[in-house]
């Protein structure tokens, strides 16, 4: 996609999100990206906070078994995806975690 765009030609996710903070003001806030190369996308991304992106996926009722896991980052981030229609718009849900692995107790592996 161009990156000539006008804002009237990305007002499909900005209305989308701003339905979202009407509908949905009392849940954590995401970090929120709008571009244009993907003119029709919302992105809601949660850094360090999936209790934030789990909160949001019940809300724009997407299902368990339709969020994507993945880990990067030499195994070290853990990261959740998960994409809906709404409002006209793809909302793309992404949440970023350190992933947690047990410290051994009383030896090495």
């Amino acid at each position: 996609m161009s990156e000539n765009l006008t804002l009237d030609e990305l007002a499909v996710p900005l209305r989308a999100l701003r339905l979202l903070s009407v509908d949905f003001g009392h849940l954590p806030a995401p970090s929120v990206h709008v571009s244009t190369i993907y003119p029709e996308r919302l992105e809601l991304v949660f850094y360090d906070d999936l209790s934030g992106f789990e909160m949001w996926r019940e809300a724009l009722g997407v299902a368990p078994d339709a969020v994507t896991y993945r880990v990067q980052n030499d195994g070290r981030t853990g990261t959740l995806s998960a994409s809906v229609d709404h409002a006209g718009a793809t909302v793309h849900l992404m949440g970023y975690a350190d992933v947690v692995t047990p410290a051994l107790v009383g030896g090495t592996a």
